[in-house]
């Protein structure tokens, strides 16, 4: 398996939150190249021509392979994979709202940490399952691997459980809106620590994206401090983790579901003695109302649909481009906050709607601007 370039750190879908290795994903390299505003977590490996082939190998960007795979697929296949990739992102977030947040009546307290634990557990069973099928290829778990990539860990279960706050105390639109933030301090991280230009348009962009979720904040008659600080938090613990990621793969080599099965394993290590000693874990076992069906088939499904979203990212690259994907990423915002709204019931003011509206037009300019940039530089 040839060496991954050190400079490409893989990133988690800052909008989905869980258990892609992240992240909801993409390469550094390909995010500055195509502009997807959607950070889903883990590098995206683009080019393979099965499940078998993932993570053993990836062409060089824009070459001739890379551009077939990415035009040559037939209409009814490119619409699938969007539609697939849109069902995994957006029943994601739907999904660990409804945990996050639906059963509070039913418990003294949250288990947001327990939670994410669980979904942990099921993306390393499926990971490694499809390993065993042959379907991907990482190496065996090595604890000199594990010790260098805990670090980037720390920050990866940060975001998770931030990310599952902030669903709990805010509605899905706001949460949807807060995120285009995370693109904002990444980039400011980026010029700050890597050097990388922003272009005009995107800081445009940026600033509508900021505006909007200012506003809407603002106008927002259940916001909270607590919903606010834990958007913050989820914010700041993302953006952390996508830098991070870049510095730290100079010196830890992971393919894609390298990062899964790490990720994962890692987070499952860190947080359940938390679960366990703040009480969430005896919560939970004493706890017979939550201890339901329903509760495991939608941790199950949250846990699952993370680690799938993996292969929905790669097959609609495959099928549509990059670019189509980035706009993809853009526009899937759109569902999940109006189904966010609906499903849970959020009363959100016809000002607080506009303001949604302004931030996800930002995140639509800076899909085009960072699209365009792409172009340009490839001309040149």
């Amino acid at each position: 398996m040839p060496k991954r370039d050190p400079q490409k750190g893989g990133f988690t879908d800052v909008e989905m939150g869980p258990l892609i290795g992240s992240p909801t994903t993409q390469t550094h390299e390909r995010k500055k190249r195509v502009g997807d505003d959607s950070s889903e977590s883990e590098p995206l490996i683009v080019g393979k021509t099965s499940l078998a082939d993932i993570g053993k190998e990836e062409p060089p960007a824009g070459s001739s392979k890379y551009a077939k795979q990415s035009t040559g697929g037939s209409g009814g296949k490119a619409l699938m994979s969007c539609a697939m990739y849109c069902f995994c992102s957006v029943s994601m977030v739907l999904v660990n709202k409804s945990l996050a947040s639906s059963y509070n009546h039913l418990i003294a307290r949250d288990l947001n940490v327990l939670l994410v634990v669980l979904q942990a557990v099921v993306a390393v069973i499926a990971v490694e399952f499809c390993k065993k099928m042959k379907w991907v290829d990482y190496p065996s778990f090595n604890m000199y691997t594990a010790r260098q990539w805990a670090p980037v860990n720390v920050l990866f279960c940060a975001m998770l459980f931030t990310g599952m706050a902030s669903l709990q105390y805010n509605n899905v639109p706001m949460v949807t809106v807060f995120k285009n933030i995370t693109n904002i301090l990444v980039a400011a991280g980026d010029k700050y620590f890597f050097g990388t230009s922003v272009e005009y348009l995107v800081m445009v962009a940026f600033g509508l994206m900021l505006l909007g979720a200012v506003a809407a904040a603002r106008n927002d008659i259940h916001v909270t401090t607590a919903g606010l600080f834990w958007m913050c938090a989820n914010c700041v613990s993302t953006a952390g983790y996508i830098l991070y990621m870049k510095f730290a793969t100079k010196n830890v080599q992971l393919s894609k579901f390298g990062m899964v099965f790490y990720n994962n394993l890692l987070c499952i290590v860190f947080l359940f003695p938390v679960a366990f000693f703040d009480g969430e874990f005896n919560l939970f076992m004493v706890t017979g109302a939550i201890r339901t069906s329903d509760y495991f088939f939608k941790n199950f499904f949250a846990g699952f649909v993370g680690f799938f979203l993996n292969f929905a990212s790669l097959n609609c690259v495959q099928q549509t481009g990059p670019s189509t994907y980035a706009i993809v990423g853009s526009l899937n915002k759109i569902p999940i906050a109006i189904l966010g709204w609906f499903l849970f019931k959020s009363e959100i003011t016809p000002q607080t709607w506009f303001f949604i509206g302004v931030s996800m037009a930002g995140g639509f300019l800076y899909s085009y601007a960072k699209i365009k940039a792409s172009k340009k530089k490839m001309v040149s």
